[in-house]
């Protein structure tokens, strides 16, 4: 049997889906692990985790040699374990015997950098390195509002709206499903807070879109692509993201709600729909083969697209690692093609010839 092995960095992490995929794995000719990166013995490279059991339908201990195909679901903090696991993926990634099912992708600005150069450079947010509190500040004076971003971030963690008013500056993001707005008096106190919070993380910084609803809630579309047995890519769904009103995130984990794409369209003038789906379609057949020429093969993106008031369409983020509470929100028809993917597609690897398969990975490695 094929040994398909999904690999977090927390043994608590997504264990429902991660338990519904185990379930399924004999029916599709494999056996399923779970462990952390670094539980792997790096001399005899044995790994310490858990075997599914499908008779006992339980996870037991189990020492096992690495598996042949990995599911990478590992999702990075900044606490010393995260920074551990780091670089053994890297090293993981480098083996002959093998295979994960997607590669990864590299931060926002390395992304960014790679798609400006593409035809999808239109739908791009200028995004520009926070070197510096004088770059925020040129721009702020330019463009009076705008958005601050962890060039790693996910989830909509540590995201801020900026505005510079006549003398003052307000300064807005949301934590714990909460609003925290502050406003900074003068130049000097902000330039203070910002040099706190570049210096302790990585910032981007984008202009701010206005991306919110008549009830001023912010709200995106997420698209989940994944490619199926074949190694071809579909779309399995879409579904609307609607956040809090006057807040600045559509993200479910900062307190915002899910809702069918099709019913959130139905209330779309038709010319505008058919415009917007124009748009998605050549959004959509474009940028996986752009992001799998640059960077390393993939098995699935979650696709974030904001529509501004003025009708304009954005790439917001494209995720390697996506969730997929929203489809599963909107379509609960779905869980079981979403369960089923990572493995269908794990056995189509096994498949292709592991000398040709490996040609396509000799790239640069990101996480």
């Amino acid at each position: 049997m094929i040994a398909f092995g999904i690999m977090t960095v927390s043994m608590e992490s997504e264990q429902s889906y991660i338990n519904e995929i185990a379930k399924l794995a004999e029916s599709c000719g494999m056996e399923c692990f779970r462990f952390l990166p670094s539980k792997i013995n790096p001399l005899t490279l044995q790994v310490k985790g858990e075997k599914y059991i499908s008779i006992s339908k339980s996870w037991v201990k189990s020492e096992f040699p690495i598996p042949t195909i990995i599911y990478d679901r590992c999702f990075y903090g900044d606490d010393e374990h995260s920074k551990q696991c780091i670089p053994i993926v890297s090293w993981l990634k480098t083996r002959t015997d093998t295979t994960f099912l997607g590669y990864g992708l590299p931060n926002k600005l390395e992304l960014y950098e790679v798609l400006r150069k593409t035809v999808l450079s239109p739908y791009l947010p200028v995004t520009l390195f926070v070197s510096d509190t004088n770059i925020v500040l040129n721009e702020l004076t330019k463009m009076k509002r705008i958005i601050l971003k962890p060039i790693n971030g996910s989830q909509g963690h540590g995201i801020y709206y900026l505005k510079k008013n006549e003398k003052s500056f307000h300064v807005k993001t949301e934590k714990q499903k909460n609003i925290i707005s502050r406003i900074f008096p003068n130049e000097t106190k902000l330039i203070q807070w910002l040099q706190s919070l570049i210096g302790n993380r990585q910032y981007l910084m984008q202009p701010y879109l206005e991306l919110s609803n008549t009830q001023l809630q912010p709200f995106d579309i997420r698209i989940l692509l994944q490619k199926n047995m074949d190694g071809k890519w579909n779309e399995l769904g879409r579904g609307v993201r609607r956040g809090n009103t006057g807040g600045i995130l559509s993200n479910l984990s900062a307190g915002g709600f899910a809702l069918p794409f099709a019913d959130w369209s139905k209330s779309l003038p038709s010319a505008t729909k058919e415009y917007m789906n124009q748009e998605l379609e050549y959004i959509l057949t474009n940028l996986p083969p752009l992001l799998e020429n640059a960077f390393l093969p993939l098995f699935e993106l979650g696709v974030d697209i904001g529509i501004a008031k003025n009708g304009s369409i954005w790439i917001l983020d494209v995720n390697s690692k996506p969730g997929r509470k929203v489809l599963l929100q909107t379509q609960p028809d779905l869980e079981d093609a979403l369960n089923l993917a990572p493995l269908l597609y794990g056995k189509h690897l096994t498949l292709i010839d592991s000398k040709e398969r490996k040609s396509y990975y000799e790239k640069t490695l990101s996480h």
